[in-house]
């Protein structure tokens, strides 16, 4: 018998080897070359008798990803990582007692573990030799792993052996030397599919295993394995083998196999393989067996053995798309449909160009990347320019939720029509950003709003309110019927930065109650908070783009004068002339001018929060805080007495001394004096709590 080291091939008590049955764990070996012969006379064959010629081959075809399985780590193609791990380990003796190989199919897992089981017991052409990276692959240990007959190499399937009592048995295995090699392997591919108990009985032999025995898993669902296993595990994570090494691949084997295939077919077939090299030579496999002898492989017959519409068409519609033309879009889709390209793969290619423009905007440097198509640098490159990346992302999104409505749908052509008709018509609509922009009026040259005429940058900030001039270029506006308003409602609410937040909307008056006439309202902040909920664009151009120049509030009406900013539309005027009319039922008379007046209250509420928080910040009882707190910021300073613009109330904007004279407010929006200001503390006051321990 031979020993565990020492498995010479010339051991004179060896025995023969089995005759090798079946293609073996790596496929076939070499054949040998074919002895001459001489001719044998003609045999008369009866009706029916087999004939063997040139044409019929002796042995069943295997397929491609049988036939080109990698046999060492040097045919490993897109794992570098895991090769060069390996070579190190080998090299310096520090090969672990167990592996778990993880990654999506067909990328190696099951291959890497077999080439780890050659390497570890090949002793090489001389008999002598110990755990190489490179086997030899002609020494009895190399052969019979190849030929899947070595008795110490195991490959078990973990999803039919998957019982506690399978475990149970490798547990009694381990136990014994090995019979021939220098190692016992034990192959579990689809380790996840073990149950919790077999996981269970695995731990203690997986954590202390003789010397002699090694364990290599694989699985495709790495989160369904235990933490405890894998613990005591070395992990390694193959990851998807890239497109433009997927083709160069490709065409080595298509040449190999003497099939002539167009480049383009080949990327076709890479992109679909996802990162597979089983899955994409199955589709090679597939692809030189369709067109007939002696002629090549083009990429239109790819395109329709995968179901795939035309890259081209796939541009047209998104083109189509994105710029609103209905009748083209759904032009394209028909074309693509003519085709026999599947609605949910026209879709998904969709959102892959999607993904590919979206690269483009946001790294112009990768138009000039060779691994992408010409037609995608090309007229990729020219559409990326004219769109936007919250237009992508939201062509995006309509796309993803496509995808999965077009899955479920039972007209799946007519699902499709209908996510291409909804990005069509989004294609036409703004973004969010972009309404925020219009109505908040913060962004310089920002289109006006939907209804206005005017164009423009924000104009500066504005002089000290209470400044005043003659007016000019007076326009007096229509009147209208009454309804129902108030500032209680609030629509939209100026906040730090001039943006626009939605604030709650009034409860609407039900249909059967008639609505009363409101009050005239006293100040111009009341005739603002009227527009709050019933004009919301009106409301956001008299809170940030309307200066008061005068205001003059009767019982019988009122008339208001104001500059208007260049993003505010034209018919302002008339616009609040009919808001006025329909909510108080007075007649009121809404005039232009070119007086320099107040500062929006935009900007007044900016300056009110700028120097709440500056008061904020001085008080001690902040400071202390503040103190025990390094990093800590002042955010927000509320007060329950301020309106919903954060402006003290009106009538407290104007009041009496003692002598009679009118005092102005101090820089803080409070009266001086005014125990109703802030809502601090006195600035004499402990802090609360920093006496104690």
């Amino acid at each position: 018998m031979t020993s565990d080291t020492d498995l010479s091939p010339d051991t004179s008590d060896e025995l023969p080897e089995p005759p090798m049955e079946g293609p073996g764990l790596f496929g076939d070996p070499a054949p040998a070359a074919p002895a001459v012969a001489a001719p044998a006379p003609p045999v008369a064959l009866s009706a029916g008798s087999p004939v063997s010629g040139p044409d019929q081959p002796s042995q069943p075809y295997r397929v491609l990803a049988r036939k080109y399985r990698p046999q060492d780590f040097n045919d490993l193609i897109g794992q570098e990582a895991l090769v060069r791990t390996l070579r190190n380990a080998f090299a310096q003796n520090r090969v672990a007692h167990a592996f778990m190989l993880t990654g999506v199919r067909g990328v190696g897992k099951t291959t890497t573990a077999r080439i780890i089981a050659r390497a570890l017991n090949c002793i090489g052409p001389d008999g002598k030799g110990g755990p190489t990276a490179d086997p030899c692959g002609v020494c009895p240990e190399c052969r019979a792993i190849l030929a899947d007959r070595h008795p110490d190499v195991m490959e078990l399937d973990a999803a039919s052996n998957n019982s506690v009592d399978n475990v149970r048995e490798i547990r009694e295995a381990v136990r014994f030397r090995p019979s021939q090699g220098r190692f016992k392997v034990y192959i579990l591919d689809e380790v996840h599919m073990l149950s919790g108990a077999a996981f269970n009985a695995l731990l203690k032999t997986l954590e202390e295993p003789p010397p002699q025995v090694k364990f290599l898993f694989a699985t495709t669902e790495i989160r369904k394995v235990p933490a405890t296993i894998l613990s005591r595990c070395q992990r390694f994570d193959l990851k998807r083998v890239p497109q433009e090494t997927l083709r160069r691949h490709f065409a080595g084997i298509a040449e190999k196999e003497g099939a002539a295939i167009e480049p383009e077919a080949l990327a076709m077939i890479a992109r679909a393989a996802d990162g597979s090299v089983r899955d994409g030579l199955s589709l090679l496999d597939q692809a030189i067996a369709m067109p007939t002898e002696g002629e090549g492989v083009s990429a239109d017959q790819v395109r329709d053995m995968l179901g795939l519409a035309d890259r081209a068409l796939v541009m047209d519609l998104m083109e189509a798309a994105m710029r609103g033309d209905l009748p083209a879009t759904l032009a394209a889709m028909d074309r693509a449909h003519e085709r026999g390209a599947d609605p949910g793969v026209v879709l998904a290619d969709m959102a892959e160009l999607t993904h590919t423009l979206t690269r483009f905007r946001a790294v112009p440097a990768l138009r000039n990347d060779p691994s992408v198509p010409e037609a995608d640098r090309v007229r990729g490159g020219a559409l990326a320019e004219t769109l936007t990346i919250p237009v992508l992302g939201r062509a995006w999104q309509v796309l993803l939720r496509g995808i999965n409505e077009v899955a479920d749908s039972p007209d799946r052509r007519a699902a499709a029509e209908m996510v291409l008709i909804r990005l069509a018509h989004l294609a036409e609509m703004p973004t969010p950003g972009e309404i925020v922009r219009r109505l908040s009026g913060a962004q310089g040259g920002a289109q006006p709003v939907a209804g206005s005429q005017g164009s423009g940058a924000q104009g500066s900030a504005s002089p000290a309110r209470g400044a005043a001039g003659p007016a000019s270029g007076t326009l007096v506006g229509a009147v209208g019927t009454a309804s129902i308003g108030g500032p209680a409602g609030g629509g939209l609410r100026a906040v730090a930065g001039g943006a626009p937040v939605a604030a709650e909307v009034a409860p609407a008056m039900p249909p059967e109650t008639e609505a009363a006439p409101a009050q005239v309202p006293a100040t111009f902040r009341e005739v603002v908070a009227l527009a709050s909920g019933r004009k919301p664009m009106l409301h956001a151009h008299l809170v940030h783009s309307v200066h008061l120049v005068r205001f003059d509030a009767r019982p019988e009406g009122g008339r208001i004068e104001l500059r208007t900013r260049p993003d505010a539309p034209r018919d302002l005027a008339g616009q609040l002339t009919a808001l006025l009319q329909e909510t108080t039922g007075a007649r009121w008379t809404v005039s232009l001018s070119n007086a320099p007046g107040e500062p929006t209250i935009a900007e007044q509420s900016r300056e009110a929060k700028a120097a709440r928080l500056e008061v904020a910040g001085t008080h001690p009882l902040v400071l202390a805080v503040m103190q025990a707190f390094p990093g800590a910021q002042i955010r927000e300073v509320r007060d329950a007495a301020l309106d919903a613009y954060g402006l003290p109330p009106p009538d407290l904007s104007m009041a009496l001394a003692n002598d009679g004279e009118p005092v102005e407010e101090d820089e803080t929006g409070y009266l001086p004096g005014d125990d109703a200001g802030p809502g601090f503390a006195p600035d004499d006051a402990e802090p609360a709590g920093m006496d104690r321990p």
